[in-house]
């Protein structure tokens, strides 16, 4: 599921809980613990995805001389993310 040096006992239960839930609705099990882990990690991305709006948000208002460095830092993340993810 998750790696073993990330495992975070709340993931875990709800994995656990989530993979219980999919089984009963009628799911197999082994992909019921698949889709219970994309669930969790798309949760994940959504919240960093939020976190990262609400720090750039206050950036811009309390730190607007800050703000477009850490705009060309998160569009050079983006770019050296997509050059990896092309190449791998």
């Amino acid at each position: 599921m998750f790696p073993e040096s990330t495992i975070d006992p709340i993931k875990q239960a709800a994995v656990t809980a989530l993979t219980a839930s999919f089984v009963a609705q009628g799911h197999p099990a082994e992909y019921a613990t698949q889709m219970a882990t994309a669930a969790i990690f798309q949760a994940d991305l959504e919240l960093r995805n939020a976190q990262m709006t609400r720090l750039l948000g206050w950036l811009k208002q309390e730190q607007p001389e800050v703000y477009p460095i850490a705009l060309s830092i998160l569009e050079q993340t983006r770019e050296d993310f997509e050059k990896r993810v092309a190449i791998g």
